[in-house]
């Protein structure tokens, strides 16, 4: 691929060629271990982002005409550079976004796999045949490619949340605009390449990093070529997109915000409960929608579980990410760190106790320490907010409906995750739970084979599995009699 992670092209990705913005503007991107620049990217404008539009458009028809066998073996070769290439990929991740170099190479591996399941799916797009009720005549329906797709995607998991957008778009006959996260333009840029070298036409693919997001994402918005817009960040500005897609009636997916509880009942194996908190809070260092905010644990089993969890949690050695010897590396920016130690002041603040961590260690680079907070009050304001870092608040229930109240207590229903050693009790408990995924004894639930998405203010439509190509699929029904 390249001779170091970094030796990516930094310039725009517009019809198949590296271009300087129009404006000649460039940002910084910046190493979270250290806060020194890495290197500078082309700052994409609005005239920019209609010419993304506008390559999009070129090769719209030709794409959508493409076999899908052939679609097929261009994302499966992807795939097999991706998986060439999965050591420099990690290493740009962690070097741009700072989390450790385990869960960077885990984030390529999951990267990769959306690119070998939508080669399978895009020879999957069924239509159906059938005769209507009265018997006048056939009911065809067919399914074509929603067209150009605009996705918008966050710097948590810049390789991950781009080949989940583009595999399944890909995959229709649709053609993409990829605008990354202005901290993580990097892996997006390296993507292009990959999919440039897979076999991708011109146009099909183009990328844009601009740190003039509201900008130069309304304007393509408002461009009535645009027929799709697939974001995944925050619940605020999802808010945003959603009121600019009305303009023009864009079709609309969106994975926002998450909150996620997770319930530990008596009854559980404490270990096991252990290891899954251990991967659904601290994966990613905590920055994930997917990670559990609220930890909220039967009275029997509170001291217990808690006394282990500070063990744990005190045991993580916090670093730059591309030290092996770190399992938790820096927060994205230090307005992230801010955020985090704002919160925990205020969990403090309304009675909640630090067990472990509660600091910024004293060094260069955007740290928060892994922490875990004991006698959190049910209301304490901490619960209500998306952490997005090493921060555990536990709290404690009495029996099964206070479980299940306390944990749809949110705006947010993305994920919940529940132990028990009652599959009766678990299935029974997930079935209340007002959340699109559930994690029954398991602390990860995400899966390219799975349908990815949430309810409540989580998010609109699904990623991954077959669900994830219907997302960029419409049905057109013609009747006919033969």
């Amino acid at each position: 691929m390249f001779d170091h992670p970094t030796d990516v092209p930094t310039d725009l990705y517009i019809g198949g060629k590296w271009v300087p913005a129009s404006t000649d503007a460039r940002f910084d991107v910046i190493d979270p271990s250290n806060g020194a620049v890495i290197t500078s990217v082309a700052d994409g404008s609005v005239e920019d982002a209609l010419a993304t539009v506008d390559a999009a458009e070129s090769a719209s028809a030709g794409w959508a005409a493409t076999a899908p066998r052939e679609r097929s073996e261009v994302l499966r070769r992807a795939f097999d550079l991706m998986t060439r290439d999965a050591e420099h990929l990690a290493r740009l991740v962690t070097i741009e976004n700072g989390k450790a170099l385990a869960d960077a190479r885990g984030e390529v591996a999951y990267a990769a796999e959306f690119f070998r399941w939508y080669a399978e799916e895009a020879v999957r797009a069924h239509g159906t045949v059938v005769t209507a009720p009265s018997g006048t005549n056939r009911i065809v329906v067919l399914e074509q490619p929603v067209g150009i797709c605009v996705l918008v995607t966050p710097w948590n998991f810049p390789a991950a949340m781009a080949t989940r957008k583009i595999g399944p778009a890909l995959a229709a006959g649709c053609t993409v605009v990829l605008k990354p996260a202005s901290d993580t333009p990097l892996t997006a840029l390296a993507m292009a390449a990959i999919l440039e070298e897979a076999g991708v036409p011109a146009g099909v693919v183009n990328v844009l990093p601009s740190r003039r997001s509201g900008a130069v994402v309304s304007a393509m918005l408002h461009d009535p070529r645009v027929r799709k817009l697939s974001f995944t960040g925050s619940t605020e500005v999802g808010r945003i997109l959603l009121r600019e897609a009305a303009d023009q009636v864009v079709n609309c997916s969106m994975e926002l915000g998450g909150n996620a509880p997770f319930v530990v009942f008596a009854d559980a194996d404490l270990d096991s409960a252990i290891d899954s908190a251990m991967i659904a809070k601290m994966r990613n260092g905590g920055e994930a929608c997917t990670a559990a905010n609220r930890f909220f644990v039967e009275e029997g089993v509170a001291e217990e579980f808690g006394r282990r969890l500070v063990e744990r949690m005190s045991a993580l050695q916090v670093g730059p990410g591309l030290d092996e010897s770190n399992q938790v590396g820096p927060m994205v920016n230090l307005e992230a760190v801010e955020k985090i130690e704002a919160l925990v002041t205020g969990a403090v603040e309304s009675g909640a106790r630090v067990a472990t961590g509660g600091t910024r260690p004293d060094r260069s680079g955007f740290y928060y320490d892994p922490t875990v907070l004991l006698d959190v009050p049910s209301d304490a304001p901490i619960l209500g907010e998306e952490i997005f870092g090493p921060v555990a608040p536990i709290v404690t229930f009495t029996d099964e409906d206070e479980a299940v109240r306390l944990a749809n207590d949110s705006e947010y229903g993305l994920v919940c995750y529940v132990h028990t050693g009652d599959l009766a009790r678990g299935m029974r408990v997930s079935e209340r739970l007002d959340s699109g995924m559930v994690g029954l004894n398991r602390g990860l639930v995400s899966d390219p084979a799975a349908p990815f998405g949430g309810t409540k203010q989580s998010g609109i439509g699904r990623e991954g599995g077959h669900d994830g190509m219907l997302d960029y699929l419409e049905s057109k029904y013609i009747a006919v009699q033969w």
